[in-house]
């Protein structure tokens, strides 16, 4: 077996929550991946450019951002933290329904910055809880927990690609003609014309879009998800109509579990953790104990987060254009063509993440993360040396899901393991990579413009800053390794003249009785 038997006994004890969190991350991966083969349609559907169409991106990564960052708030009690699930993933679903009836691109804008925030709140919260539970032997269930958002990624491009136009818009208006053909013809006059993108031309009369179908189909789909959530709230007993039972045998069980570690720690061991735990990141800067903590802990901080924000970062530049780039010179794709290019993108990313769990068991976070780098910068330079190949571009993107597949779960493991549980690491990881998806994807959003060539190359700088930023990491937690060795060995001498003074005490004691 790949798992021990504690693993597996550990699921047991809280399959219901871990399962849950499972497919409320379904829900992030379906909404994050169904933009780049619909922007096209998107574009058309609102009259809009692509430097406009781009801007939709920020909005959603933004609010994501924002989500992030203060869903921290709901951990406090499992009420709060379910009842923010269950909001968000129905959010998410009502979201879906009316995309198609924005034909605006500031409306569809505002509506993707309600589904980021619906997605930074899932995605804060889902990783907390897990942790939580698992602390230490959270790894595993972490690379789980991201399979699934590359599975809800994977299916949003497969249920889209039917519904997509062959030629990227349907009949317009005369406005939305000449707004296309403005574009076109701008591109088209572009000193870098040979590797410019150039939008696929109109035919008169050409086919009606019918991605709204698309839209419909993932909302229902999406459904089950909060239900799910609404059914673990009311096994919890946390509905406020619904009346309280008898505590199930499985509830005694973790409470009596949650009291044996709380026996093992001191209570301001416990206020310690509690304090600079898994909170909100405001909370996390306001916290009074961050004072005396050693640079090499602030610098964790700071390095994991900078290699989730360039990774990520590239899996949101990637997944939201590659599309673009498949359509344009020189590769001049067909559309339905290059929709599986996002399809192959987050099947290798779901593959991965599947094959990471075995290896997140076998192997040490460290070993994986250097592992993967290395294999995302080889791959994004192919890519950028055969720029114009299209088998490669598909095999290419295959293996830049499979290596950018575990980077996220393996650093949140990584970090938490070296700060020992004791920091905010989850949220600024996790408020880092939202940060990264949101800047990389208006960066390249705008840089793909002025030629396709910049596609490839933009994934191999930011590759190459995110290995830096990594090899720094590692001599950080070296030192901060030190610092925690050296802390243990002080109080280690400390405590040793205390003991042998109380047995001199004790021993005196005894002798004057015998004296006397």
């Amino acid at each position: 077996m790949f798992l021990d038997e504690r693993i597996v006994t550990l699921f047991k004890r809280n399959a219901h929550h871990t399962l849950t969190y499972w497919s409320v991350f379904f829900s992030f991966g379906l909404c994050i991946a169904f933009l780049g083969p619909t922007i096209l349609d998107l574009q058309c559907q609102t009259n809009s450019t692509l430097s406009q169409i781009t801007w939709v991106f920020f909005a959603q990564q933004f609010c994501l951002l924002i989500g992030s960052s203060i869903a921290g708030v709901f951990k406090k009690t499992l009420f709060r933290a379910l009842s923010a699930l269950f909001v968000s993933a129905l959010t998410i679903s009502i979201i879906f329904a009316i995309i198609p009836v924005c034909n605006n691109v500031l409306v569809l804008a505002i509506a993707m910055a309600v589904s980021g925030f619906a997605m930074g709140i899932i995605d804060t919260i889902a990783n907390i809880q897990l942790v939580t539970i698992y602390q230490r032997d959270s790894a595993v269930f972490l690379q789980a927990l991201h399979f699934f958002i590359g599975f809800g990624a994977l299916v949003s491009p497969l249920i889209a690609d039917p519904f997509l136009s062959e030629t990227g818009c349907g009949n317009h208006t005369g406005n939305a003609t000449e707004t296309t053909d403005h574009l076109r013809n701008m591109l088209k006059n572009s000193p870098i014309a040979g590797h410019g993108i150039a939008l696929p031309p109109h035919p008169e009369g050409g086919e009606e879009s019918n991605v709204h179908y698309a839209f419909w189909i993932m909302a229902l789909i999406n459904l089950p998800v909060p239900l799910a959530v609404l059914f673990l709230m009311y096994r919890e007993q946390l509905i406020p109509f619904c009346p309280s039972g008898t505590p199930r045998l499985l509830d005694k069980d973790e409470l009596a579990m949650e009291n044996q570690q709380g026996a093992e720690g001191t209570d301001v061991e416990q206020k310690e953790h509690e304090a600079g735990g898994h909170g909100d990141i405001f909370s996390c800067c306001r916290n009074d104990n961050l004072s005396g903590m050693p640079v090499s802990f602030f610098m964790i901080h700071i390095l994991g987060g900078g290699v989730l924000f360039m990774t990520d970062g590239i899996v949101g530049a990637y997944a939201g254009f590659v599309y673009t780039y498949g359509v344009s010179p020189p590769l001049s794709l067909p559309n339905k063509t290059a929709g599986y290019l996002a399809s192959i993108f987050w099947a290798a990313i779901t593959v991965g993440r599947l094959l990471s769990i075995p290896l997140a068991y076998r192997f040490q976070p460290v070993r994986l993360l250097m592992f993967s780098l290395a294999g995302a910068i080889v791959t994004c330079l192919m890519l950028l040396i055969f720029y114009d190949n299209r088998p490669f571009l598909f095999a290419g993107t295959g293996l830049c899901g499979l290596f950018l597949s575990c980077i996220f779960p393996c650093m949140l493991a990584y970090t938490e393991d070296i700060l020992d549980y004791q920091g905010c690491a989850t949220s600024v990881l996790v408020t880092s990579a939202g940060m990264g998806e949101m800047v990389m994807q208006v960066l390249v959003g705008s840089i793909i413009q002025k030629g396709s060539y910049s596609f490839p190359l933009c994934g191999v700088v930011i590759a190459c800053i995110g290995f830096i930023l990594f090899i720094a990491l590692l001599l950080f937690s070296r030192m901060h390794r030190n610092y925690l060795t050296g802390t243990s060995k002080k109080s280690t001498m400390v405590e040793e003249p205390a003991t042998e003074q109380n047995g001199s005490a004790k021993t005196a004691q005894k002798e004057e009785p015998e004296s006397s």
